[in-house]
């Protein structure tokens, strides 16, 4: 025994009107979804420049850190130039 299947008749006007509002609801959606990523791309460019000037003064932190520790060393050698030394006393 075959099954048949029953005729079923499209609206033409009906599924015309249903896509208009598919379409409609897509493309609302789509304009949503581009604002949206408008204010995120918005946002990451905000923490982008947020690091950037963080990374900008943990450099300087380093820097000066560095110079810091290279005058200290200066100052070190300076004082033993002037403290000298007793020639009669033994270097060890």
């Amino acid at each position: 025994m075959l099954w048949r299947r029953p005729i079923r008749r499209v609206d033409r006007d009906e599924t015309w009107a249903l896509a208009r509002e598919q379409h409609a609801a897509v493309v609302n959606e789509h304009n949503a979804l581009q604002q949206e990523l408008t204010v995120v791309k918005r946002e990451r460019d905000d923490v982008i420049a947020s690091l950037r000037e963080l990374q900008a003064a943990v450099q300087a932190r380093w820097q000066a850190e560095a110079r810091l520790a290279y005058l200290y060393r200066e100052r070190e050698l300076a004082r033993a130039r002037a403290a000298g030394r007793d020639p009669a006393m033994p270097l060890q």
